[in-house]
């Protein structure tokens, strides 16, 4: 596609011998005789670049100059005259043009000029871009709440963060504890340097010992060649432990005195490494009934939580459901005029949403690809399970009482039962994590 250029100058045979050499090299040239039209055509066209003389006879080209950039600041905008002078030059620059030609110019020079020109813009709106995308990717765009205790605890996480302090984040899954954890290291003295995730349930208990700490060459078989782990890899920066519930009693131990001494043996090594890195965990789990049941060790659990953060779950916050609907509609760059109606909005504070706002990003994003108009009505949402619709009517419960615990294990067997015994679709069924389905088979022995 042709790029277009504005090209203003009020004398005529110049204008014409520069939009020839102009057009010669490809570009769609727009031309004005004076600084009022040349406005207007501003408007009409949005050309890529403008080339302005200062002499306009109704305008000053440096008054022109402002009118754009105010219009529209990553305009290049390209001035040429006949009476420069080093102060104009600098006058010009100042006020925001690309470049300044004085008169007479060789043809080569002003296109060498709209080429670089254009080269700076495309730099400037891929960079813009990619900020955008790494924003859309890691969810750093901010948190968005109207929610009294949201905005009481971004504030203490917000002041947490100039600390050294190590955070532990805790609530259910889907609540957002990595946007959380990534939105403290972003303001945080270390934001320079990375921020390296490690997914501690993903590692496989023979390996995170490795993983963590990194192995020397020749340490186990396999370990061809010495490797760093993820603490040494978030050396200066924030290393984020999430599901840090699921790590093993041993590993423990050694992940304690890494924190506490700031130094890490790598496998197979004969001295410990120092390291210098800042933790935050998070977790799903109740660390404290671990605790009780000896799956997880208490210094470790103080050693972490210095600053405790516990993010409510999405179906105590419901006057935050309009403003994240609002937030995934531009995000999934909806329509302007795609909304959500009000039996819409009020069925989505009735529900419960088990996979908090991770559920409700998913559900926008395919009401915005499957919706039929541009109002999304309560049929289009698909909800099965309102909270306010759940019935108590039809539950016994005898007077000696019942056990909660038989209850859940007759559940999760059942959900097995129906799902041949496959345990990712058992979970899928009883709305909960496969991790977390797995812990109850493994505490009722199932």
């Amino acid at each position: 596609m042709k790029k277009s250029i504005l090209l203003i100058d009020d004398d005529e045979s110049l204008r014409r011998v520069t939009e020839y050499n102009l057009s010669l090299k490809g570009f769609d040239v727009i031309t004005a005789h004076s600084g009022k039209q040349g406005l207007e055509k501003f408007k009409i066209h949005t050309p890529d670049i403008v080339v302005s003389d200062v002499k306009l006879g109704d305008m000053n080209g440096l008054d022109l100059l402002e009118h754009i950039k105010k219009e529209s600041p990553d305009t290049p905008v390209i001035i040429i005259t006949a009476f420069g002078s080093i102060e104009m030059a600098v006058q010009t620059m100042h006020k925001g043009a690309f470049n300044f030609i004085t008169k007479p110019f060789d043809r080569d020079t002003l296109i060498l000029s709209c080429e670089k020109a254009l080269e700076l813009k495309g730099l400037r709106s891929k960079t813009r871009h990619l900020t955008s995308e790494v924003n859309r990717l890691t969810g750093t765009a901010g948190i968005v709440t109207a929610s009294s205790t949201m905005k009481e605890l971004l504030d203490t996480a917000s002041r947490a963060a100039n600390s050294e302090a190590t955070i532990l984040i805790t609530g259910e899954s889907g609540t957002g504890k990595e946007l959380l954890a990534r939105l403290i290291h972003q303001n945080s003295p270390r934001s320079n340097d990375p921020m390296v995730t490690v997914n501690c349930a993903a590692i496989p208990p023979g390996l995170i010992e490795s993983e963590l700490f990194g192995h020397v060459k020749g340490a186990f078989t396999g370990a061809i060649a010495n490797r760093k782990g993820y603490f040494q890899s978030a050396s200066s920066g924030t290393l984020f432990l999430d599901e840090i519930g699921e790590i093993e009693t041993d590993i423990q131990v050694k992940l304690l005195r890494a924190i506490q001494e700031k130094e890490v043996q790598p496998v197979g090594a004969e001295k410990p490494i120092d390291v210098d890195i800042r933790i935050i965990a998070a977790t799903n789990l109740d660390l404290k009934k671990k605790i009780i049941r000896e799956e997880f060790r208490e210094d470790l659990y103080y050693r972490l939580s210095v600053i405790p953060l516990l993010i409510p779950p999405l179906r105590e916050r419901v006057e935050d459901i309009p403003a994240l609907v609002n937030h995934f509609l531009k995000k999934y760059d909806a329509p302007a005029d795609i909304t959500f109606s009000g039996a819409a909005l009020n069925m989505l504070k009735k529900y419960a949403w088990p996979g908090n706002i991770r559920e409700m990003q998913n559900l926008v994003e395919r009401c915005v690809i499957l919706r039929k108009s541009k109002i999304i009505n309560i049929e289009d949402l698909n909800l099965i399970n309102p909270k306010k619709s759940f019935s108590t009517q039809n539950i016994f419960i005898p007077d000696q009482g019942i056990s909660l615990e038989e209850i859940e294990k007759n559940y999760i067997l059942k959900a097995l039962e129906k799902a041949n015994q496959n345990r990712s679709k058992a979970a899928r069924l009883l709305k909960i994590p496969r991790h977390v389905l797995l812990y109850r088979l493994e505490k009722y022995g199932v």
